[in-house]
């Protein structure tokens, strides 16, 4: 069985005047919550083969976290995550279809629209990815990624 955690960055700080948006910190908030996810996914051993991460500082630091409490495992950061379509997180995880347990951190809408997506095969019929959510969508093996195909194994937020 293929899996697919989607984990959304924690609760960041507002940007800071002339700040960029890739360039904001979690809140203290955000890293007790990353923190959390961390444990969540230790408790559960649904420690990942490989990390997409998205370049911003937010979603950096949300994976160091989880990182500092499940361990090393293999990174990237994947600059197409910033502001990805459901589409392009479907393609970028197909891409990586060699990967047993893939995770990618980035943002919303991008990431509870492709739960939505690969789950019911609606992407509009989203309930919501808080801050530091997870999601861990199980796919059939050697199937592609596509609409509907996928089954939600959890769902988790602080």
């Amino acid at each position: 069985m293929r899996e697919l955690i989607l984990l959304r960055h924690a609760h960041a700080q507002p940007a800071a005047a002339g700040q960029a948006d890739l360039d904001r910190p979690l809140s203290p908030e955000g890293l007790a919550e990353a923190e959390a996810a961390g444990r969540w996914l230790r408790e559960r051993t649904l420690i990942p083969d490989c990390v997409l991460c998205s370049p911003a500082r937010r979603a950096r630091e949300t994976l160091e976290a989880v990182l500092g409490t499940i361990g090393y495992v293999d990174q990237r950061l994947e600059p197409a995550i910033y502001e990805a379509t459901p589409g392009a997180l479907a393609g970028l995880a197909d891409a990586h279809a060699e990967i047993g347990r893939l995770m990618i951190v980035g943002h919303n809408p991008g990431l509870e629209q492709l739960v939505a997506l690969m789950h019911s095969g609606q992407s509009g019929d989203y309930r919501g990815m808080p801050p530091a959510g997870v999601a861990v969508l199980q796919f059939p093996p050697g199937q592609a990624l596509e609409p509907g195909i996928a089954r939600l194994a959890a769902f988790w937020w602080p």
